[in-house]
């Protein structure tokens, strides 16, 4: 299992964002908002920031569930009662 965060934050931002709050997982740059406009989580790439949004995908590589609108303090107890 591999979990990855993804931001469309610059890299000195994200890196205090890693450290500022001991992030355990790899945090991904999107500043061009290549990711985010391909799962959906921008509309163009003028946005100004993602929609917080996670999926679930399976070692097949097929999205098997999608969590929008999601609350940070409270989402991974749902993904991990989902595994």
């Amino acid at each position: 299992m591999q979990i990855v965060g993804v931001s469309t934050d610059g890299v000195e931002a994200n890196a205090k964002f890693v450290e500022e709050q001991s992030f355990p997982y790899p945090l991904l740059c999107d500043t061009e908002r290549q990711i985010c406009l391909g799962y959906g989580a921008c509309q163009d790439k003028s946005d100004g920031a993602a929609k917080r949004i996670s999926y679930l995908i399976g070692a097949d590589g097929k999205i098997e569930l999608v969590y929008g609108d999601v609350a940070a303090r409270e989402h991974p107890e749902q993904v991990l009662a989902d595994l």
